[in-house]
């Protein structure tokens, strides 16, 4: 089988993407799970210090910390591109490259509770 593969971006101007690596499995609600396309998870933030850069990532009442770590082959992330009949034969694909991975996020410890109080009201305020 032959895959043609294209990059009209030019090797430099490719998206750069990345992996995030979790310890365990991220399920969805029941009511949802048809519905995950678009479904926002969570909430990544990047930190610096002067030695290296941190990650967080917030889901729900947990935060994970990670840290960027380069992979050994970097990997491309590919569109299949719909073939007009006649114009390709059966043993084709048409392979898009919309971008390219190099790192991933790895969060390799257990996730951190957040706890979060209710605002305690000032009782002499509402007196």
């Amino acid at each position: 089988m032959e895959i043609k593969v294209k990059c009209n971006c030019g090797a430099e101007n490719c998206s750069e993407w990345a992996i995030l690596e979790l310890q365990g499995v991220v399920e969805s609600q029941p009511s949802i799970a048809n519905q995950i396309q678009g479904l926002e998870i969570g909430r990544l933030c990047c930190s610096s210090s002067s030695s290296q850069v941190n990650y967080t990532f917030t889901v729900g009442y947990h935060e994970l910390s990670g840290t960027k770590v380069s992979l050994k082959k970097p990997l491309l992330v590919l569109k299949k591109n719909k073939q007009e009949e006649g114009s390709v034969s059966n043993n084709e694909l048409d392979l898009e490259v919309i971008g390219i991975i190099r790192h991933k996020i790895l969060f390799k410890n257990r996730p951190k509770a957040i706890i979060s109080r209710p605002q305690v009201k000032d009782k002499k305020a509402s007196d």
